[in-house]
């Protein structure tokens, strides 16, 4: 009988999984290249939430692991916490991958308790009137959801029911718990071997921005630019010495559920039902709670928070690594900007890395406007830009990613002084570059309808400019021109009128445009009739 219960024990441990054996912990990569691709939710003002940043990385880490021989599951600690695991490949193994997982128990304060259910803990609790420390022994009864119940020597309790301050101290970290994320793998080796092992994988919780900083020389004609891309992670792994790229441009992606990245905050409920008369004197004094006795008559809610679960801090001040520039490489519809220098990426921050820097761009300022039928007898501000040209000719000659603008120019005592914010849209070489600083109470124009037919009005547009120097005036007619008495321009397939308006001046256009549905009936103002009557108008 015992050789048979020995053999039937023999046969059962031979069963085994050999993977169960064989555990390979890689703590982390000797060196990482990570590539940052912007949100495809770019909005005109650039608002984002920076707790949700809609953006993801390309991670690739090169690892260096020491393999037995048969199969083993080869944990690869500290990968992104945004992982998503079906995108992750692994080259480098001698016999390639037979299965691989996120592990996503990190640990949290849920996790940890629920990890703990059957297990030996300890509620130290602190008397709110001595301030004295006692520790009683407990069996965890309960999970996370809802009220987590203890069993004690004294019976049975709800966690932070009793109105005293206790937390829970545990004795040991529960199995299967990891405070990195880890990516696990299944492989299979003929022989021991030591591999340098390449992990790639995208991963969610970054995005990046670019900046750019302008400072407008005396004249008003040229700007020095400075441009910094702003590098984001919500993610808990810091990227030590890594590669950085930045991928500007659209690319076609499939929309990807976030990873489940830890635990949930820990919510404790209690419904306290007894008054104080209820609970009998010794009771009282054996919980020693003293004159700290806080008992509620409606439910309290308690949450505990890890310091895991704490928002990243990306309002503080962001570190800045000045370069002299990135380099620029073009793939097909997106451009590349490599960072030519190792650059750390921490965990839950931001980082500005400059990767432009331009001297003496040339520039031109003007006032535009939009002109419709529907204006009739309303003054109204036009919206000044910055005009420029992508080009080596102008002081630029490279491609320019989507991002804020801010004005400088020379205060007193040659103090920078802040002139005005605009944006600057994805700008290949070659194209026009035009940066709207809104509007401006500096030009100002009205138009007014002298005369109207049956088949056409006959309009004065008057400009005004309340500067002491000359200003440019653009104006866009939404209207079929048909006759004008200044000679007229095109865009975007319309007539434009561009003039320079003299220093605390006014010009008038006359002109006249086919009736259309959106033509209103003739002014109803008194006294305006001609040219020279509008021009006088205010």
């Amino acid at each position: 009988m015992i050789g048979r219960g020995l053999a039937a024990l023999l046969c059962a441990l031979l069963a085994l999984p050999a993977a169960a054996q064989n555990i390979v912990t890689s703590g982390g990569p000797e060196r990482a290249g990570v590539t940052l691709y912007r949100s495809s939710n770019v909005t005109d003002d650039d608002s984002r939430n920076t707790r949700w940043l809609d953006g993801y990385a390309f991670v690739t880490e090169t690892r260096r692991i020491t393999l037995p021989a048969g199969e083993a599951e080869i944990r690869f600690e500290g990968v992104a916490g945004g992982i998503i695991p079906q995108s992750a490949i692994v080259s480098g193994l001698p016999d390639g991958v037979v299965e691989r997982n996120r592990d996503a128990m990190l640990l949290s304060p849920d996790n940890l308790l629920d990890r703990s259910l059957g297990r030996r803990v300890s509620i130290r609790r602190t008397s709110m009137a001595t301030g004295a420390v006692t520790e009683t022994e407990a069996i965890v009864r309960s999970g996370a959801d809802g009220a987590v119940v203890l069993q004690t020597p004294e019976g049975n309790e709800a966690l932070r029911c009793t109105g005293l301050p206790e937390t829970l101290v545990y004795r040991s970290l529960p199995g299967g718990l990891s405070a990195r994320p880890t990516l696990s793998v299944r492989t299979r080796a003929t022989r021991p071997v030591t591999a340098t092992v390449t992990l790639s994988y995208l991963s969610t919780g970054f995005d990046w921005r670019a900046y750019y900083v302008a400072t407008l020389a005396p004249d008003g004609t040229s700007i020095d630019l400075l441009a910094w891309l702003t590098l984001s992670s919500t993610d808990e792994t810091s990227f030590v010495n890594a590669n950085l790229q930045a991928v500007a441009g659209q690319l076609n992606r499939e929309e990807v559920e976030p990873q489940p990245r830890e635990g949930r905050p820990l919510s404790l409920q209690c419904w306290p039902a007894a008054t104080t008369s209820d609970i009998p004197l010794e009771q009282l004094q054996r919980m020693d709670m003293g004159r700290g006795l806080q008992l509620r008559d409606r439910e309290e809610r308690i949450v505990v928070t890890g310091r895991r679960m704490g928002r990243p801090n990306l309002s503080s001040v962001s570190p800045m690594v000045a370069l002299n520039s990135a380099e620029v490489e073009l793939l097909g519809d997106v451009k590349l900007y490599r960072i030519p220098e190792p650059v750390t990426l921490a965990s839950n921050s931001q980082k500005q890395i400059a990767f432009m820097n331009r001297q003496r761009v040339r520039v031109r300022f003007a006032f535009r406007q939009h002109i419709f039928s529907y204006n009739d007898g309303d003054w109204e501000s036009a919206r000044l830009f910055m005009l420029s040209r992508n080009s080596i000719a102008e002081g630029l000659g490279e491609p320019l990613p989507a991002g804020n603008l801010v004005l400088f120019t020379q205060g007193p005592e040659n103090r920078p002084f802040v002139l005005t914010w605009g944006r600057l849209t994805d700008r290949a070489v070659g194209e026009d570059v035009e940066i709207e600083f809104g509007e401006s109470p500096t030009m100002n124009s009205n138009l007014r309808m002298l005369s109207r037919t049956a088949r056409s009005a006959h309009y004065a547009l008057v400009v005004g400019n309340d500067q002491p120097v000359p200003l440019v005036f653009e104006g866009e007619l939404h209207m079929n021109v048909t006759r004008a008495n200044a000679r007229l321009g095109r865009r975007n397939g319309r007539p434009l009128w561009r003039v320079t308006v003299p220093a605390n001046g006014r010009v008038t256009l006359c002109f006249t445009a086919a009736i259309d549905e959106d033509t209103p009936r003739a002014s109803t103002d008194t006294g305006v009739t001609t040219c020279a009557s509008a021009a006088a108008a205010r």
